[in-house]
């Protein structure tokens, strides 16, 4: 009640102090977001999209871990969407107005013609934005699987909603501005999962890209310092020549190396294992055993 009154240290020491609850909101939602993702996977491996609509932060938050996806994960730009109340100008420029309209995502789901793998996520701190709630009872009309992030605990499950993930983050020291506690849990949600996500459709092994495709010299680059790390029997110019008879496939190489086998045999082993790295190597070990 007296933040006007602190200094700038008091001021900054306060707020370091009130996020400590963001980690702990996190975890009250984790077999939450842990139902959503498995979900989320198994309707990934059938082609289906994720897709964020949300209202002023939380919108910008969705657009921002939707842009993200590609140059972290090589994915295709159409399989993780952020959709923001007002438009991509709203990124922006605050367009507030738009929030209040329960149809306003109508003409946005037209476009991205949803089917029944698909899965919406509402993006709302305070759990009750019209844009978003009509966003997801569209969703739900189109045959869609639907979710709802929030920060609020609502008085019940919202209409069409098939999986709720309340984050309690509590009132922010700024009454109101949910920008603070609330967007940094929602930001942290949001990371954990489609990161989560990503591991599970296998464009992670151990804890690297794997799923990347050399198409250019920064891409090379990484592409070779990751094969070495785990071929490390090879040098630069074997990895750089191994990559190539790849086709630049990251996974193709790694498996054609580990295994001793040929570009064809390793890319029928990936699509054998749903592109999983780590289950190609084990069953093809397990099969010549």
């Amino acid at each position: 009640m007296m933040l006007d009154g602190l200094d700038t240290r008091a001021c900054v020491e306060l707020m370091i102090d009130d996020h400590q609850r963001v980690p702990e909101a996190l975890h009250g939602a984790a077999e939450a977001l842990a139902e959503l993702i498995d979900e989320l996977t198994e309707r990934g491996r059938r082609g289906g999209r994720l897709i964020y609509f949300g209202a002023g932060t939380s919108g910008r938050l969705g657009v921002l871990d939707a842009s993200e996806c590609p140059p972290t994960f090589q994915s295709d730009p159409a399989q993780i969407v952020g959709i923001i109340a007002g438009g991509d100008s709203s990124l922006r420029r605050s367009s507030e107005g738009a929030e209040d309209d329960p149809n306003g995502a109508a003409e946005a789901l037209d476009a991205l013609h949803l089917t029944a793998d698909d899965t919406v996520v509402g993006i709302a701190a305070g759990g009750t934005t019209p844009y978003v709630l009509g966003a997801m009872r569209l969703a739900k009309d189109a045959g869609a699987c639907t979710a709802l992030l929030t920060c609020a605990e609502p008085d019940s499950v919202p209409d069409g909603c098939d999986h709720l993930i309340v984050l309690k983050t509590g009132a922010e020291l700024l009454t109101g501005s949910t920008r603070l506690k609330a967007g940094s849990a929602t930001k942290l949600a949001l990371n954990i999962i489609t990161t989560t996500l990503f591991v599970r459709l296998g464009k992670v092994y151990s804890n690297l890209m794997v799923d990347l495709r050399a198409t250019n010299d920064k891409l090379t680059d990484r592409a070779i310092r990751i094969l070495i790390e785990l071929c490390p029997e090879l040098e630069r110019g074997e990895s750089a020549q191994l990559l190539d008879r790849a086709n630049g496939e990251l996974k193709t190489a790694i498996v054609m190396q580990r295994l001793g086998v040929e570009i064809e045999p390793a890319v029928t082993l990936l699509a054998e294992n749903q592109g999983i790295l780590r289950h190609a190597l084990a069953g093809e070990r397990a099969a010549s055993s």
